[in-house]
C-alpha cells in the first residue's frame, strides 16, 4: 500500500484550527495561516547547526551556573557565597521537601534533560546519522520545555537580592550571569526545534 503524499505537510493551525499545507521546503522565516495570519512555522536557522550550537553553548553555561557562586553578600562583616544547588539542599534540610523537589526539578533536572537531548538529537544529524529512539527524543525535548523555569528562579532570585541589598552588600556572581545567558540560549533553542523538517532530513 502507497504512501498518500498529498497528506505530507498538512498542518492545523493553533488558532483557527484551519488544516492547511507547509510548503515545501520552509526553512527558512515564517509561515502565517492563511486564514487568521497566526504564525505555522517560524525557523531562521540551519536546522541542525543552529541547535546543536545553542545546545553546546548551553553545556558549558549549565556547568558554570551550578559550580561558581550564584551571589557573594557581605554582611557585618561577614562574607559568604550561594550556589544553586546548595539552595536547594538548604530547602530539603530546613524539611521543604516538596519545594526543594519543584526547584530541583525545573531549575536542574528539566535543563539538563533539555541539553543533553539538544546534544543527543543533533550531533548525530550533524554527521548525517538518526540518533537512536529519535522520535521519542524529538518528543521529550519539546514537552520539557515546559517544566524547565529557570527564567523564574532568576526573578526570584533578583527580588531576593534587591531585599537584602538594604541590609548587605550584594555582587552577583558568575554563576548569575551565566544563568542569565542560559535563559536566552535555551529560549532560543525551543523555537528551532522543528521536528517536520527532521523527519524530512532522516526518513
Amino acid at each position: 500500500m502507497g504512501t498518500d503524499h498529498s497528506t505530507h505537510h498538512l498542518v492545523a493551525c493553533h488558532e483557527c484550527d484551519t488544516v492547511q499545507r507547509l510548503p515545501d521546503d520552509p526553512a527558512r522565516g515564517r509561515v502565517r495561516c492563511a486564514r487568521c495570519g497566526h504564525v505555522l512555522h517560524r525557523c531562521s536557522g540551519d536546522l541542525v547547526a543552529t541547535p546543536l550550537a545553542l545546545g553546546l553553548a548551553a553545556a558549558v553555561l549549565f556547568v558554570v551556573s551550578n559550580t561558581w557562586p550564584l551571589m557573594d553578600f557581605t554582611l557585618q562583616g561577614y562574607r559568604d557565597s550561594t550556589y544553586l544547588l546548595a539552595g536547594i539542599s538548604q530547602l530539603y534540610a530546613q524539611g521543604m521537601t516538596i519545594l526543594a523537589t519543584v526547584v530541583l526539578l525545573t531549575t536542574f533536572v528539566a535543563p539538563l534533560v533539555h541539553i543533553l537531548l539538544l546534544v543527543y538529537v543533533y550531533l548525530p544529524l550533524a554527521f548525517g546519522r538518526r540518533p537512536p529512539g529519535f522520535p521519542i527524543a524529538i518528543r521529550v525535548t519539546q514537552g520539557v520545555v515546559s517544566w524547565s523555569m529557570l527564567e523564574i528562579f532568576l526573578l526570584g532570585v533578583i527580588v531576593a537580592a534587591v531585599k537584602l541589598a538594604e541590609q548587605a552588600t550584594i555582587v552577583p556572581g558568575p554563576a548569575a550571569w551565566s544563568l542569565g545567558l542560559l535563559v536566552v540560549l535555551l529560549a532560543m533553542a525551543s523555537t528551532q526545534v522543528h521536528p517536520h523538517l527532521l523527519w524530512q532530513r532522516v526518513k
